[in-house]
């Protein structure tokens, strides 16, 4: 360091140390001239200079001493709120978590009383494993196979009604081809159970847009009301009799008035499928 940055220095200690002098000289006057006795007018003025001095240099002090507190406290405050974010964060996680669980078991409760229904030979319980995101409506593939007694066009529902058939068969899984795919052959014969008796009818397409299958080969005649069951009819050597498929939503006739179409609102969420059982009909091999 340079002769002027030590003078520079020197100087800076000086201006302080005779800052605190007159500070600390000023102090002591104003603390003598507390004592109960009679001032003159020079005392007072001198008193009242004194500890308006002492005021003027310790707003500084006492402002910068609140700024530092406060900070303190902002940032305290700060940390505090990233500790209850986190906390959020995993509760939220843990909801989800919880919610997902739930939801595993109420499938699961579903397929144990559809289970209840069954013969214990005549079913198979199965886990969807993938799920293929640009056909999400064509196939599924399920964690059982040749090994577990899985025989191709065995018929495949959920607690719900008919999800579909299996088309392909492995050691150790299987795919699924859904209802809702589209395969233009993938035509079912199905039955709307009404007051008068059964109506039959094939089930031929998906609207994936409104969800509902459609049925046609209806009769005019026929007289079919809104939230009738429609189930599988059991022939075609495929699908066991009285599968549930959906309910009737609305009905519609050709501009020739020869036949009607149906809608009908399928029973199953296809979008939402993760625990299937597959059934043996009475004329497989045990």
């Amino acid at each position: 360091m340079n002769n002027f940055g030590r003078k520079r220095t020197n100087r800076k200690y000086i201006i302080l140390i005779v800052v605190f002098l007159i500070v600390f000289i000023l102090f002591t006057i104003t603390h003598i001239m507390t004592k109960s006795r009679k001032l003159n007018t020079f005392e007072k003025v001198i008193k009242d200079t004194s500890l308006l001095v002492c005021r003027i240099a310790y707003t500084p002090i006492k402002f910068t001493s609140d700024k530092i507190d406060e900070q303190k406290e902002k940032k305290q405050l700060y940390e505090k709120y990233k500790v209850l974010e986190k906390k959020i964060k995993e509760t939220d996680s843990i909801e989800a978590k919880k919610q997902e669980l739930e939801t595993e078991v109420e499938k699961m409760e579903k397929l144990l009383e559809l289970n209840k229904s069954l013969s214990n030979d005549s079913y198979l319980n199965a886990t969807v494993i993938n799920r293929n995101i640009g056909y999400w409506y064509n196939t599924i593939t399920l964690d059982k196979g040749k090994n577990n007694g899985v025989k191709k066009d065995m018929a495949v529902v959920v607690s719900e009604g008919l999800i579909g058939k299996v088309i392909k068969v492995t050691n150790f899984n299987c795919t699924v081809k859904l209802l809702t795919s589209d395969d233009v052959n993938n035509k079912i014969s199905v039955k709307i159970q009404t007051k008068d008796g059964d109506i039959y009818g094939l089930l031929s397409g998906y609207d994936r847009n409104n969800h509902v299958f459609t049925v046609e080969g209806i009769s005019s005649n026929a007289e079919i009301q809104k939230n009738s069951k429609v189930v599988t009819t059991g022939m075609g050597d495929i699908f066991p009799s009285g599968i549930l498929v959906g309910t009737v939503k609305n009905i519609t006739t050709d501009n020739f008035d020869l036949a009607k179409t149906v809608k009908v609102k399928n029973s199953a969420d296809f979008d939402d499928i993760r625990y299937v059982t597959l059934l043996r009909r009475n004329s497989e091999d045990k």
